[in-house]
């Protein structure tokens, strides 16, 4: 039986991509470098922001340099990150749903934590019980480290948890844990690359996506 579904938040609930890239180009420009793409900035993400900027980067730039790009994107994010930002259609009528029907329900990011929670408040309200981004002391997706915290909190076990997420990063983060994966088509990867790392279902709109947790929950009851 589960008890318990998780989220990843870019790409998955929320459509963040415009937020994320104004962001970085903000960064690039304080230090003269060129300017990237919406669609290079999609190819960037997933693995953690200070790794969104060394992709970002030109080759070669001095440490501090790339330094600084990180905590000049940090400053303009957290003042800049609600400006564009929403869900992923259907996403907060699922949740609801979720709620209603006894899930316990999570979200577990790469993204720095304060911002993972500001935004969870005010995308979601209360529906989540946790929401945990990336803090000291604990590796970033694809290891195990913040779900398997997030599952301590929640009081559940692996059998217990679904892990939903739109990236090879999640789909080997749920490996690592030991829980089951479903994955997104609307987000940062396309079906091509998550199909090529996974043969977890994965779901085109919310509605197949509410469909598909109802099925897994289903399979580990019989």
């Amino acid at each position: 039986m589960k008890r318990a579904v998780i989220f990843d938040l870019d790409g998955t609930l929320l459509n963040s991509l415009e937020d994320l890239a104004a962001a970085a180009n903000f960064a690039l420009r304080n230090r003269n470098f060129p300017e990237r793409t919406v669609e290079e900035v999609r190819r960037f993400i997933g693995n953690g922001v200070p790794l969104l900027i060394k992709r970002a980067v030109p080759a070669g730039t001095p440490a501090e340099v790339e330094a600084a790009c990180l905590a000049d994107f940090r400053a303009y994010y957290s003042a800049h990150m609600l400006d564009r930002t929403v869900p992923y259609p259907g996403i907060p009528a699922l949740l609801e749903h979720l709620k209603e029907q006894g899930y316990r329900l999570a979200v577990v990011s790469n993204k720095f934590e304060t911002a993972v929670q500001a935004l969870c408040r005010h995308a979601f309200g209360t529906l989540f019980h946790e929401a945990i981004g990336d803090r000291e002391g604990y590796r970033k997706k694809p290891a195990p480290d913040n779900l398997l915290r997030c599952m301590e909190r929640l009081g559940v076990s692996r059998e217990e948890v679904l892990y939903i997420g739109d990236s090879p990063t999640d789909i080997e983060t749920a490996g690592n844990a030991g829980v089951d994966f479903i994955g997104v088509l609307w987000g940062f990867r396309d079906e091509a690359e998550m199909r090529g790392h996974t043969k977890a279902p994965l779901a085109r709109t919310a509605e197949e996506l509410e469909s598909l947790i109802q099925a897994a929950d289903q399979n580990k009851k019989s």
